[in-house]
């Protein structure tokens, strides 16, 4: 298994360089892939600042890579709640901060937003500080 970089992935998305999109588009093909979540957090933050990308497009993308039989992302339940949160109205990394503190009995935040949100939509006591 190998472990893959965020400009790897943002490659098969955007296809900004075509040589290196078909380099990394063959690796995917070929290899057993590892995908970190700092590199999940990262690629959406690329994609959404500076690809411009809207949250339609950077959801079908992560369908469509961490869809792959051969794609194991780290701590998988969790990256999928943060994507279920995302679609559902909560910022990316705010949503995979959460669904990765599954095991807290608190949240604590300074984000009174994102308070109000989160509190809809997990069992857990969100507090503001």
């Amino acid at each position: 298994m190998i472990a893959v970089d965020t400009n790897i992935l943002v490659r098969i998305v955007t296809n900004d360089t075509p040589a290196q999109a078909k380099r990394a588009a063959a690796l995917l093909a070929k290899e057993r892939v590892f995908i970190p979540k700092t590199v999940i957090l990262e690629m959406e933050w690329m994609l959404r600042y500076a690809y411009g990308l809207e949250k339609s497009s950077i959801l079908k993308a992560f369908q469509g890579i961490l869809g792959l039989s051969n794609v194991t992302a780290e701590d998988a339940p969790n990256v999928s709640q943060a994507l279920n949160w995302y679609e559902n109205g909560l910022d990316f990394a705010d949503a995979l901060h959460l669904a990765s503190s599954s095991d807290s009995d608190k949240f604590v935040t300074f984000d009174d937003k994102l308070r109000k949100k989160a509190g809809k939509i997990r069992q857990v006591s969100i507090t503001c500080i």
